[in-house]
């Protein structure tokens, strides 16, 4: 069984499901759910859902939210590699979701924008197969350093690597991104980071990214994944299901591909696992597996 280790923020997802437009300066009735989230520990948790051994390195707050999170990853099967930082919260999003099941976030970080190089323990990394970054790491500059560090440990401890871009809204220079993670084996993008990244949102325009990445593998939605490398691109249709909540859809692919890929699997199937996922992510409320089928 791999070992991943996952670098990423822990958060306390405060989840406002409203059937209509939100009125400005005035009330629209939701309906609010709490619960454990931040991509970090979404994927940690999707992988440790598929079987995979997962270690999460983050940093929270020391607080209830950041003990609660610790319990509930721990349960689910999750190594918590936590940094507690006593100056600072764990991180909270409150994600706002339509009708369509479609979300908007408005992230503050907390701990997780202090996140250092100190906080991975090279010992983790002795055991461990591939290492992955949730993009918000590096999307913030005072957490950068830590992200592309151990994203260089990882590499010299012979692991595999991948990068989630995370967020198509907050990559404003996309030609450094790219630079600074020359080596990476994998990167996620969705269409949106891709077009921001590339130009176009097509799967086809990632082969301008090939001298940086071993192969990029592109979500886009409804239409499936592509994953694109040397030696051509192979697409699969997105799973069926109904959108409740996309929060963590991508979170949840990548824990679907990885698992599969780090187990052998062809490009093909390791795209139909993460789409699987993917889809049943979006069929439930909050971004962390089903509790019942773990």
């Amino acid at each position: 069984m791999s070992k991943i280790v996952v670098v990423g923020d822990v958060a306390v997802d405060v989840v406002a499901q409203h059937a209509g437009p939100i009125v400005h300066g005035g009330d629209s009735r939701a309906r609010i759910s709490l619960t454990t989230g931040g991509a970090g520990a979404n994927t940690a948790a999707w992988l440790a859902f598929c079987g995979a051994s997962a270690v999460l390195v983050a940093r929270v707050g020391d607080d209830l939210a950041g003990r609660q999170a610790l319990e509930e990853l721990t349960t689910a099967g999750v190594g918590c590699a936590f940094a507690f930082d006593t100056e600072a919260n764990t991180a909270c999003v409150v994600v706002l979701v339509d009708g369509d099941g479609q979300r908007s976030m408005l992230p503050d970080r907390g701990a997780g924008k202090r996140l250092s190089p100190d906080d991975l323990d090279p010992a983790s990394l002795a055991d461990a197969t591939h290492l992955h970054v949730s993009g918000y790491v590096l999307l913030d500059a005072s957490s950068r350093d830590a992200g592309l560090s151990m994203l260089a440990a990882a590499r010299e401890a012979g692991l595999t690597t991948s990068v989630d871009p995370q967020s198509a809204g907050l990559i404003t220079d996309p030609a450094e991104f790219v630079a600074a993670l020359a080596g990476v084996d994998l990167l996620l993008p969705n269409a949106d980071e891709l077009a921001v990244l590339t130009g176009s949102r097509d799967p086809a325009s990632a082969v301008g990214l090939l001298d940086v990445f071993g192969a990029v593998v592109v979500t886009t939605g409804p239409s499936g994944a592509s994953w694109v490398d040397r030696s051509g691109t192979v697409s699969v249709p997105a799973a069926p299901g109904s959108c409740v909540d996309s929060t963590g859809a991508g979170d949840a692919f990548d824990a679907g591909l990885l698992s599969a890929w780090l187990g052998g699997w062809a490009a093909a199937d390791s795209l139909r696992a993460g789409v699987r996922l993917g889809a049943l992510a979006v069929g439930r409320v909050g971004a962390q597996p089903p509790v019942s089928a773990r």
